[in-house]
């Protein structure tokens, strides 16, 4: 089934609808001579007059008329089909995010987003690994790299992790010097979050490491805090990390951080940059990020 050139059936489309080949010229964005070549090329495609043009007056034949009848719903339904490829489905938005920051940032602060933007229906995809930034996953993104040049992206975090305890630790220990306090109990330690995170803790604070202090090693920060929490020992954590719920069982021991080397970024492709929903996201996801770094 040979097909008619689709530019000239969206160029008649416009013409048709605004009767006017100046009109249609400026809503597509070309001149007026495209117009007419184009609706020329549609003509000898379907071998039928589409206009009739009387002086100033343009009017659709019956043969354009019927045509134009056919063919509107259509168009419509592929630019709409196209535009939520493109940009979503209206009030609709999924955020891919690592599913530790979804359990431990995200989830305990998600129903004042909801508050704030009931328009919105927001919903997370959690991932364990470095994503694949593609609409299967989500229609936006929190990742911990910066993207090609096909994405925006905008800084959430610049991660530094601090010495934390259980508050039963913490009663122990609060009138004994820092940090030789902390030596008397096991150090957690995340295999995942950089390497020798212990021993660059101390470097940068002027610490000697003792030789004989025990090291229990997690492969995740979220199993580090949790064996805190039950008082196993003594750990690094983030800011994200320390939600609401944990401030009611951990202590931030008041020692220095020290960066990983890592931040987290919200992205999105550069196509959608003015989406209202990515937009107020975005925004919101900035300003809970800015609260938590100014609580500590």
């Amino acid at each position: 089934m040979k097909l008619p050139p689709l530019r000239a059936v969206q160029y008649f489309e416009a013409t048709a609808r605004l009767n006017s080949f100046s009109r249609a010229a400026e809503s597509l964005n070309v001149t007026q001579s495209a117009v007419s070549h184009q609706i020329r090329l549609l003509e000898d495609f379907l071998g039928e007059s589409l206009f009739e043009r009387q002086g100033r007056n343009l009017h659709l034949t019956p043969v354009g008329q019927r045509y134009y009848d056919d063919i509107g719903d259509p168009l419509q339904a592929i630019a709409r089909a196209s535009l939520q490829v493109r940009e979503g489905v209206s009030g609709n938005l999924r955020l891919a995010v690592f599913s530790s920051l979804a359990v431990k940032w995200l989830m305990p602060q998600l129903s004042d987003f909801r508050t704030k933007h009931p328009e919105i229906d927001l919903s997370l995809e959690m991932y364990a690994h470095r994503p694949d930034l593609s609409d299967k996953m989500g229609d936006c993104f929190i990742t911990d790299f910066a993207p090609g040049k096909n994405y925006e992206y905008e800084l959430l975090y610049t991660e530094y992790i601090y010495p934390v305890c259980s508050t039963k630790i913490w009663q122990q220990i609060k009138d004994k010097p820092l940090p030789d306090a902390l030596w008397e109990y096991p150090l957690l330690s995340v295999r995942s979050l950089m390497e020798n995170d212990w021993k660059e803790w101390c470097k940068v604070g002027g610490y000697s490491l003792p030789r004989d202090v025990k090291i229990h090693t997690f492969s995740h920060m979220l199993l580090a805090t949790e064996a805190a929490r039950y008082s196993h020992g003594v750990t690094l954590l983030n800011h994200y990390f320390m939600n609401e719920i944990d401030r009611e069982q951990l202590v931030r021991i008041p020692l220095h951080e020290i960066p990983t080397g890592d931040s987290l970024y919200f992205v999105y492709k550069k196509h959608r940059a003015r989406q209202p929903e990515i937009l107020k996201l975005g925004r919101w996801l900035q300003q809970i990020a800015a609260a938590d770094e100014a609580a500590f």
